[in-house]
């Protein structure tokens, strides 16, 4: 079974083929792209496009590449020592398991989601690559080897905030999403909006572009922005005429709150209206 999207989600030709790829392959798909452009939202649609369970682990910068296997709970072991527990005399009581453990034992091919490996140590990924390798590692306090039944579909997304080892990037295959054009961006809020009158959809898609196409900007609004900024729209009854600027005298956009996220780029929207009022 091949992956060509959801109802949820529009997948473009490129990114369909880069899925059904990494698939046919055994490998990891790392996938990088703008914040917003639906990394994360992939796997999840991947699975429920293949029928396949979906077991997440999301990354932070205190993430270890062992957490990821399993724990040892010495705390516990040793607090139930204190206290007589019978339990202590078997270690195995004490081993947590991680999401890739989790993965390995499943009967039935799951969606294993590395979110955000790039929040990580630059260590991390090296500490995973026997793992993802070939599929299997060693639980040290009960000598017992874990095995993947069969290679689970492992998807990872990175928001390139830091370079990922040659080491790890060569058991990759690689995709980056390219930020929707608007004819596909048309197309993804159709799925979210359906039946959005055309004339809205126009303005709103011209405003959004706009936006992001102004010099300086530090944080370009992304996808899911636009669907926020959407549904306010809609929330707030804005007509589509308010969307345009004419005679570029207010280049904010109503409720730029949603688009734009920092300080910085709403003051550079108000001295580019500033000087075009100025100029007019």
């Amino acid at each position: 079974m091949k992956f060509t999207g959801t109802d949820d989600y529009v997948a473009t030709e490129d990114l369909m083929v880069a899925v059904n790829a990494a698939i046919t392959l055994e490998r990891p798909l790392l996938v990088k792209g703008e914040p917003g452009t639906g990394k994360t939202v992939l796997a999840i649609e991947v699975a429920k496009a293949l029928g396949a369970d979906f077991i997440p682990w999301h990354i932070k910068s205190t993430t270890k590449a062992q957490q990821g296997l399993y724990e040892y709970d010495a705390v516990s072991r040793l607090r139930d020592s204190q206290l007589g527990d019978g339990r202590v005399h078997d270690i195995s009581n004490y081993i947590v398991k991680g999401k890739m453990w989790e993965a390995f034992e499943a009967t039935k091919r799951p969606v294993l989601l590395i979110d955000e490996i790039d929040k990580a140590d630059i260590e991390f990924p090296n500490d995973l690559l026997l793992e993802l390798d070939r599929m299997e590692f060693h639980v040290y306090e009960t000598q017992k080897l874990i095995k993947a039944a069969q290679r689970p579909i492992v998807i990872i997304t990175s928001n390139n905030e830091k370079e990922l080892p040659d080491a790890f990037l060569r058991r990759c295959f690689f995709h980056y999403i390219r930020f929707p054009d608007e004819e596909t961006m048309a197309d993804i809020v159709e799925v979210h909006f359906p039946g959005l009158k055309k004339n809205l959809l126009r303005e709103a898609l011209a405003a959004f572009y706009e936006v992001r196409e102004v010099p300086g900007l530090k944080k370009k609004p992304s996808t899911s922005e636009l669907l926020d900024w959407i549904k306010l729209l809609l929330a707030e009854d804005i007509p589509p005429e308010a969307l345009r600027s004419k005679d570029k005298k207010d280049l904010i956009p109503p409720l730029y709150g949603a688009l734009l996220k920092n300080e910085q780029d709403v003051h550079l929207f108000e001295r580019l209206a500033f000087l075009n009022r100025r100029d007019g």
